[in-house]
Formats: structure tokens, sequence, C-alpha cells
């Protein structure tokens, strides 16, 4: 009896199987490379992050809702005494939206928070399709974290490097539903030792 039980609940198991939704499909997010440059103008950074969009996400986009991507850098000077000491911090912000006319992308990149009011001062790039888009948003290239005067010979420095979709730009109603949701889950970070050349 308890073996017949038991294949009825594995029958009706795998018959509601492909109507559950799959919430944990795509992988997380990762700085897949990192790299730090020095020279006569200050520090500047490489990076590449992977990660892929949900279904949910996706078709936000498709529907007109602008995702918003930010970029954090952060340089940190090592202190035996006391807490390490902040002495660079840039961002970078990304706006990311489809375009129905053209059923293309548009991707707004700016050192600021870009507002759907005004985008301000930006550098706008149009794709052909959304893979493309990704790409480029997933590419940091030669990015200028910290002038040279910031940064010391023969002292040890941190880069913390962060990357994030910010749902606190989405609208009021995917904001509350993006909370705790791992489909609105994309960030990553990394960690790394700064080596100046004393020959700068």
């Amino acid at each position: 009896m308890r073996l017949d039980l038991a294949a009825l609940l594995a029958c009706v198991f795998l018959a509601l199987a492909p109507l559950v939704p799959a919430h944990a499909e795509n992988a997380p997010a990762e700085v897949s490379q990192l790299r730090l440059e020095t020279d006569s103008d200050g520090v500047y950074l490489t990076a590449g992050v992977k990660f892929e969009l949900s279904t949910i996400v996706e078709d936000a986009l498709l529907k007109g809702i602008p995702m918003f991507f930010v970029v954090e850098a952060d340089v940190f000077r090592d202190r035996w005494y006391w807490y390490d000491k902040r002495v660079a911090s840039v961002a970078r912000h990304m706006r990311l939206a489809y375009q129905p006319l053209t059923r293309g992308w548009r991707l707004n990149v700016s050192p600021n928070v870009i507002t759907n009011v005004g985008l301000g001062v930006t550098l706008n790039q149009n794709f052909e399709s959304l893979p493309d888009a990704l790409a480029a948003i997933q590419r940091i290239s030669h990015w200028k974290i910290a002038e040279a005067s910031a940064i010391e010979p023969d002292t040890r420095y941190n880069v913390d490097f962060r990357f994030r979709l910010d749902v606190s730009q989405l609208p009021r109603p995917f904001q509350i539903g993006a909370v705790g949701e791992a489909d609105w889950n994309i960030a990553a970070s990394r960690n790394q030792r700064l080596t100046v050349e004393n020959s700068r």
C-alpha cells in the first residue's frame, strides 16, 4: 500500500514539475577578470563580469522597463594602526533600455546617477541585440579609478570592486516585488591587492 502511494505521489510530482517556476536556473554573477595597472597618470581597472538575466528581468526590459547597473571601485591604503584609509572612490552608472520602434537597445553610461527625468551627460551606445548590449555592460576596460597623486610608492593598497543591478531605481511596484527575489539579485564583487611600481 505504501509503495503504491509513493508511486502515485511520484507521478503527480513529475506531472506538475514543468509547471513549477525554476528560480535558481541562472548561475550567480561573478567577477571573471580583474586587472589593475598604474602609470604616471593614475590607476586603471579592467574587469569582466559574468551574469545572466532571469526571464523576469528580460520580460520587464521588453515591456519598456529600463534596468540600471552600477559599478563601483574603492582604493584603500593599508594602515596597521587603524582602519584602512580610502584614498579614491569612483562609480559608473549604466541604464539599459529597449527601443520598441527600432527593436534595438540603448545603453547610457555616466559617472553620476541616471534618472528618467534627465540623462545628463552620458555616453550613449546603440545595439541591435540584447546579448551585444549585455556584453558592453559586462566589460569594463581601462577605467581610471584613482589619480596618480593619491598613490604613494612603497605603500600597500587594496581595491574593492563591486557590480550590481540597482533595483532601487526600478518603478515602485517592481521594487516591492524584487525584494528577496533571486531573479533580481545580480551582484558580484572582488578585492584585489594593488602593486605600485617604484620606478614611477
